[in-house]
């Protein structure tokens, strides 16, 4: 029989030993695996709904965003398209001054004028009430600020005066009626308005 070696024997001892202490100690450090775990079908519905619930929200938002700007868009083609002849009107409104000032310069009827005057006087009123409503039915009108309380949107003061027969701050008189292009001033009415030392009373 063969004598085994005292000496081998010991070195393949703690050669064993020593992978063992190396498979510890590696797993000391690495930890112990922690196995997958599966979400339950509970929480894969949650996901869903939630991711749903997002995708919902996302697409509100984006509607929300596009209905304003079709709102924005199509108020301002209205506005291009309501005011894009004010220059034109401008000119329209100082030929109905001019109109109106013409028929004021005629002389007041009269019992035994000449029937030409007579004729003159009406066919330049009639003239005039037809281009005022013309301008009217397209949107441009005209306010008198007579004895009105004088507003800087609307009236241009040419002057102050002391009046007996007016509050302070009320237009004494009016050179030219305001004139409106829908809701947009296309002129100021000139006007002349009463003093802080006026002591005329509020009209009721």
């Amino acid at each position: 029989m063969t004598e085994q070696n005292p000496h081998t024997e010991t070195e393949h001892q703690e050669t064993k030993q020593d992978n063992t202490a190396s498979h510890t100690s590696h797993k000391e450090e690495h930890g112990a695996e922690t196995p997958a775990t599966e979400t339950t079908p509970e929480e894969r519905i949650a996901a869903l709904e939630a991711e749903l619930e997002e995708m919902k929200n996302r697409w509100l938002r984006s509607e929300a965003d596009n209905q304003n700007l079709r709102t924005r868009a199509k108020r301002d083609v209205e506005d291009a398209r309501q005011y894009a002849v004010q220059k034109f009107a401008k000119d329209v409104v100082e030929a109905a001054e001019n109109l109106q000032r013409g028929v004021a310069s005629l002389p007041p009827a009269e019992e035994g004028e000449s029937n030409i005057i007579t004729r003159l006087r009406e066919g330049f009123e009639s003239t005039e009430r037809s281009f005022i409503s013309i301008l009217e039915r397209n949107g441009i009108t005209r306010s008198d600020a007579h004895n009105k309380p004088f507003d800087a949107n609307l009236h241009q003061a040419m002057q102050e005066v002391e009046s007996p027969d007016h509050a302070p701050g009320y237009v004494v008189q009016a050179y030219s009626p305001t004139w409106l292009l829908k809701d947009r001033l296309l002129k100021p009415a000139m006007v002349v308005v009463a003093n802080s030392a006026s002591t005329g009373k509020k009209p009721e």
